[in-house]
């Protein structure tokens, strides 16, 4: 938005977006209706064209920024904390179980599968998430080299980006298969190879 919210102003449109999120993982993208958030956030027609004067259009890009949010928020802390073996470890499997909770439908994916006006935006907000998700796990990995557990050879940078395209293919076979063992077998074999890029003693 333009001006800037007060306190209660972002706990509204905070709030329109939580509820449109439920509503659109419950109805689809194509089935929600703008009264049906209004309904369920108990907001009138011109408090939600206040927060999105550009109507579902804007609301939509809201959620699907909320939705993007979350997929690294349900990461954390373990994201944010790769600093030993059994941190990977336990951030690999909270992966896996946030995916396998998920199933095969992707609230996100839904939303930035038919863009239409919103292609440029919604380019842009799948691009952020990309790279705050590559930037953590490359920080992860120069947290592990500052301790000699992966070599000082390794791109971190170019090694993220192997990690998460591996991240990315798993968890689109497992929404057309439903079938979570590519991403198991991603994430155990990029882990393996940085834990063995140090010579054991």
């Amino acid at each position: 938005m333009a001006h800037a919210l007060t306190r209660k102003g972002e706990a509204t449109r905070g709030r329109i977006v939580a509820g449109a999120a439920a509503e659109l993982r419950e109805r689809g993208v194509d089935d929600v209706r703008l009264e049906d958030v209004m309904a369920r956030t108990g907001t009138s027609k011109s408090q939600l064209f206040h927060y999105f004067p550009g109507g579902k259009e804007e609301l939509l890009l809201a959620v699907a920024r909320y939705e993007a949010a979350q997929v690294l928020a349900d990461q954390q802390p373990l994201l944010g904390d790769l600093t030993s073996w059994p941190a990977w470890q336990a951030w690999r499997d909270r992966l896996v179980s946030r995916y396998r909770e998920q199933g095969q439908h992707c609230p996100l994916g839904g939303l930035l599968g038919q863009t239409g006006r919103r292609a440029p935006a919604a380019q842009a907000v799948v691009t952020g998430l990309m790279r705050r998700w590559e930037d953590a796990i490359a920080d992860g990995i120069r947290q592990m080299q500052s301790t000699g557990d992966i070599a000082a050879q390794v791109d971190a940078g170019r090694a993220a980006a192997a990690l998460l395209a591996g991240i990315q293919g798993g968890v689109l076979l497992m929404l057309s298969t439903g079938r979570l063992d590519h991403l198991e077998a991603a994430l155990d074999l990029a882990i393996d190879a940085l834990r063995g890029s140090v010579p054991a003693a």
